[in-house]
């Protein structure tokens, strides 16, 4: 058994995923997840995927003294990836707060904690949403930060330079930053999948959704844009291609690969593809409709954006690598295991 993993946010959409890959690579992983946007049911899944049944604490991690109960009873964590943070770009723009207390307050408690319980290293994901609307594309890592267009993607700014801060005034501890484009699919298993609580923020559980008939019609945000079909243009990553990289990520900062506190990687497919074209490969994939009608634009939603994924491709050896025609039906199968179980 390699080192133990703190997951947080681990039942989370991408978390959840990251937990597989984490012992399928032989890791000994805990989970911390509040279950504001996931269910416990999920470590049942990964269970049934991996054979392993991690172990999973509920708390929430703004929460510092139940974190430090957690540091205490599972003594000798190694690394942390950390998931856990509200994320959706619309829902940030109506609870500016929330966004600010949930992702800020929980990066800096587990900073704060690292050293006193030895911890090495954590795994931030942030977002592509850093670059702002990017003066070129593809994005590669140097290009500019730009003022944020949500409190979303605020956050992600300011954790960012959080992490950089902490590091470079001498903590302990290393940090690999990921930088991702918009993960969607679910895993080839069907166990797990994207299952926010309520009404879906992000795109893919909100068009799957629509096609078995849960919502009655897919809002497009805007066909007005400076792009070939109108619809925003996004960079949409397979999940478990991302979840990978996690893992790469971890042993990278373990195992001392790097002389550098802090690395920022882009994880994307250097691919963009419009909204349309996504729904339109959707139908293609699954031989199932999806009414969708065009509305007006939505705010803090960003043009065009995807990844220019070269130094991932050669510094980490990771690459995206799951056709989107496959992601498409991955997400379909989810969905319709989710009915199987009179889910959704």
């Amino acid at each position: 058994m390699k080192n133990l993993i703190l997951v947080t946010g681990g039942t989370g959409y991408i978390g959840s995923h990251t937990v597989v890959e984490l012992q399928n690579s032989g890791y000994e992983v805990v989970i911390i997840d509040n279950l504001s946007n996931s269910n416990a049911d999920v470590v049942d899944g990964i269970e049934r995927i991996t054979g392993i049944r991690p172990h999973f604490v509920e708390a929430d991690c703004t929460d510092i003294n139940a974190l430090r109960k957690l540091f205490n009873d599972y003594p000798g964590i190694k690394g942390i990836i950390n998931f856990a943070a509200s994320k959706a770009v619309g829902e940030s723009m109506q609870k500016p707060l929330l966004y600010y207390r949930n992702n800020l307050n929980t990066l800096i408690n587990l900073l704060e904690l690292m050293p006193e319980f030895g911890v090495e290293g954590i795994v931030f994901s942030s977002s592509c949403t850093v670059y702002g609307e990017p003066d070129k594309n593809p994005v590669d890592e140097s290009a500019p930060i730009k003022k944020a267009t949500s409190p979303y993607g605020n956050t992600k700014q300011i954790s960012e330079e959080i992490i950089s801060d902490y590091c470079y005034a001498g903590a302990p501890i290393k940090s690999i930053i990921l930088r991702y484009f918009n993960p969607v699919g679910a895993h080839p298993s069907a166990e797990i999948g994207e299952l926010p609580n309520g009404v879906p923020q992000n795109l893919i559980p909100y068009l799957t959704q629509t096609a078995i008939g849960v919502r009655k019609e897919l809002s497009v945000f805007g066909n007005d844009y400076n792009t070939p079909d109108g619809s925003c243009i996004r960079d949409f990553i397979n999940v478990v291609d991302l979840a990978k990289a996690h893992v790469i990520a971890i042993e990278r900062m373990l195992e001392n690969k790097s002389n550098d506190k802090v690395e920022i990687f882009n994880l994307g497919t250097g691919k963009g593809v419009s909204v349309l074209e996504l729904i339109n490969t959707f139908e293609k994939a699954t031989g199932v409709k999806v009414p969708h009608k065009i509305v007006g634009r939505r705010d803090g939603d960003i043009e065009k954006v995807w990844a220019e994924p070269t130094k991932a491709n050669t510094v980490l050896g990771w690459k995206a690598e799951v056709p989107l025609e496959d992601t498409m039906r991955s997400a379909w199968n989810w969905q319709l295991r989710l009915r199987e179980r009179n889910i959704m």
